[in-house]
């Protein structure tokens, strides 16, 4: 036997849609606490990036400065590597200066005997 189908009443109907917008409410509202978050995350994300690229950007610096400093070490080197050879050959010249003064005084106390 066939039932005939009957519309349901008014307040049946109120109470079903009630339900509905409730429940579509709650999705709703999840589905937008779970983009505002991700939004949250990947604003957290971009500034913990932004600090590292900072980070990166002074080591950067930090390093062409040094290679700067290299580099104009490196252009006095020949001036330095001439400073060195000058102070070796002075060593030298001292030494020989010593030695013929010593010489000398030895003439001199031959001469005088």
């Amino acid at each position: 036997m066939a039932e005939e189908a009957t519309e349901p009443d008014e307040a049946d109907i109120t109470g079903l849609c009630q339900d509905m917008f409730s429940n579509m409410a709650t999705y709703l509202t999840g589905e937008l606490t779970a983009t505002s978050e991700d939004y949250k995350l990947l604003e957290n994300m971009n500034k913990l990036t932004s600090l590292k690229y900072l980070e990166m950007k002074d080591i950067a610096v930090t390093i062409s400065r040094n290679l700067k400093d290299l580099n104009q070490k490196y252009v006095l080197q020949p001036y330095l590597d001439q400073i060195t050879l000058i102070e070796e050959q002075v060593a030298a010249l001292e030494q020989a200066a010593y030695k013929l003064d010593a010489y000398s005084k030895k003439l001199e106390a031959n001469t005088r005997s």
